[in-house]
């Protein structure tokens, strides 16, 4: 397979959070994870300021690969983390179905399920990644997980409780829990963000 002439559409869950907040995007099949990280961030609405990492069953094996940003002084006994810009996604994920956990901010612990769900040629004159639909806004970032988007929720639904012109003003003045927008999602060049991160 010519992997230049195909892409990969991936459903993208949060977890523990209803109702869901999903996306469902078409990226190119010669995405590494770094790329697939980078276009997750994008189109969840998150601002990449934290760590990440992709949990995948290794296809060769019963091992679960951990995908992300190796550590320069990893702890002895744990498995080494492959660093997402080596890593193609073809590699990992084969036919539909298959699911890796995509994890961001290791404290707030953001998990994502990343579904392959299709594997398609490209269409021509079409300009990937892209998203084609989805569903609630991404929670904002170091809001303190699942539970402290709960109560971030409860504060800003009652303009009468003592925290909520607080909790307002540090939402930047609004924040809208239902909104998305497919149309409005701008994908940054994975190349362009490993420079920054990195360089």
């Amino acid at each position: 397979m010519d992997r230049r002439k195909y892409i990969f559409q991936f459903l993208v869950r949060l977890r523990d959070i209803s109702p869901q907040i999903w996306r469902r995007i078409q990226v190119p099949a010669t995405y590494t994870f770094w790329d697939l990280h980078v276009a997750i961030q994008d189109v969840m609405g998150w601002l990449d300021y934290h760590l990440h990492a992709f949990r995948i069953r290794d296809p060769h094996g019963d091992s679960i690969d951990e995908i992300g940003i190796p550590d320069d002084e990893p702890f002895e006994d744990e498995p080494p983390v492959i660093p997402g810009w080596e890593m193609k996604i073809a590699d990992c994920f084969i036919e539909s179905g298959d699911v890796s956990l995509y994890e961001y901010d290791f404290g707030d612990g953001w998990e994502h399920e990343v579904i392959l769900e299709a594997i398609s040629e490209k269409e021509k004159g079409k300009k990937y990644p892209v998203c084609l639909s989805g569903a609630r806004a991404c929670p904002p970032e170091d809001c303190g997980g699942v539970s402290g988007y709960e109560d971030l929720l409860s504060t800003i639904a009652d303009p009468k409780r003592e925290e909520y012109e607080g909790t307002m003003e540090w939402l930047g003045g609004r924040y809208d829990p239902e909104h998305f927008n497919a149309t409005e999602v701008k994908f940054d060049n994975p190349k362009t963000r490993w420079k920054i991160a990195f360089e």
